[in-house]
């Protein structure tokens, strides 16, 4: 009796693992893997199309041409092979890089019926899209920390800021970037998709691709806000620490011509920072009940293709030095072609 007990327990148990076995392999059965994702973008505008098509494209040629003629007159100025200089020629990288995620697969949607992205594509772009813009927290920060330096501490500049010390803080940016890209494209990208592959979205953004999950996704959202208070207001907070402790240096400069001058060598990375950092709060940092995909459309357009197209010109129109480093390459290249 005692054995017909144990083989009724063991058939039990094997009845339990078998039925187990056949409910994964059926729920997995019922997991619809998505191959494509269609992006809607701005077919709810579609008389607008043609007008969309042409901002987005004169912003995007802006982007790639002011940011590549800061990075061709960094590398081959030897007045611009500073710190400064430096730090703003990766981040001119950064913002062809970032801007050239979205705007092309944009343009083509615009002018296409057919606005499908393969799934993989769509977690690439993703990846690409986050690696760039926490790379660019961190740049920017990096670059706020120059300022403070070069204000507050000017006897220990070239000491503080030597090579190494630029390198190793630009080469920290993009550690960061990559590892925070790869983390959150591959979490996002490994869940379940089922039913709707459409985003009312003209790209792979966190939230919109969450909420084609297909199970519970707190645990991503917590982690996108946990990265969000890591990567955005934490070197936010530092950058607003260091503008303090200039703006107080400044301040107790004897004479006002020396406090602009001074001033000046900020004016332009503190526009960008407030323009750029401005918007990712506004987007990202807000309860998920509240997100609302219009507004988020209109101001990823900001800091996806508007504000990389506007650095180069922030940084260009009161800089004396990149305005003589221009004008130096022109006639250069005048006297080559002459």
């Amino acid at each position: 009796m005692f054995l017909n007990v144990l083989q009724n327990k063991s058939t039990i148990r094997s009845m339990h693992s078998l039925g187990s076995c056949l409910v994964l392999k059926m729920k997995k059965e019922n997991w619809t893997c998505l191959n494509e994702i269609v992006l809607l973008g701005f077919s709810d505008f579609q008389s607008m199309r043609e007008l969309l098509y042409c901002l987005v494209l004169m912003f995007y040629l802006m982007a790639l041409m002011g940011n590549s003629l800061i990075l061709i007159l960094t590398v081959f100025s030897p007045t611009l092979h500073t710190p400064m200089y430096f730090f703003l020629c990766n981040l001119s990288f950064v913002e062809i890089g970032y801007t050239s995620t979205i705007s092309p697969k944009m343009l083509v949607n615009l002018l296409s019926d057919n606005q499908n992205i393969y799934f993989w594509g769509c977690g690439c772009q993703m990846c690409f899209f986050i690696l760039f813009g926490i790379t660019e927290c961190c740049l920017l920060c990096a670059m706020a920390y120059d300022r403070y330096v070069a204000i507050c501490k000017p006897l220990q500049y070239t000491y503080i800021m030597n090579l190494r010390e630029c390198a190793m803080l630009a080469a920290a940016s993009w550690a960061i970037g990559v590892f925070v890209g790869l983390g959150q494209s591959i979490s996002i990208f490994t869940l379940p998709f089922c039913g709707s592959n459409r985003i009312s979205h003209f790209f792979c953004d966190l939230m919109p691709i969450l909420k084609l999950a297909s199970t519970n996704t707190y645990k991503n959202e917590v982690a996108i806000a946990t990265i969000t208070v890591l990567f955005i207001l934490v070197p936010l907070l530092l950058i607003l620490f260091s503008y303090i402790l200039i703006i107080s240096t400044i301040l107790t400069m004897p004479l006002a011509k020396n406090r602009r001058k001074t001033f000046s060598t900020c004016s332009s990375h503190l526009a960008v920072v407030c323009i750029f950092y401005g918007t990712c709060i506004v987007t990202y940092i807000r309860p998920s009940s509240e997100y609302s995909m219009d507004s988020s459309r209109f101001l990823a357009l900001l800091y996806t293709v508007v504000t990389p197209s506007l650095n180069p010109i922030i940084y260009s129109l009161r800089n004396k030095e990149i305005k003589s480093a221009f004008m130096k390459s022109i006639a250069r290249t005048q006297i080559l072609i002459g």
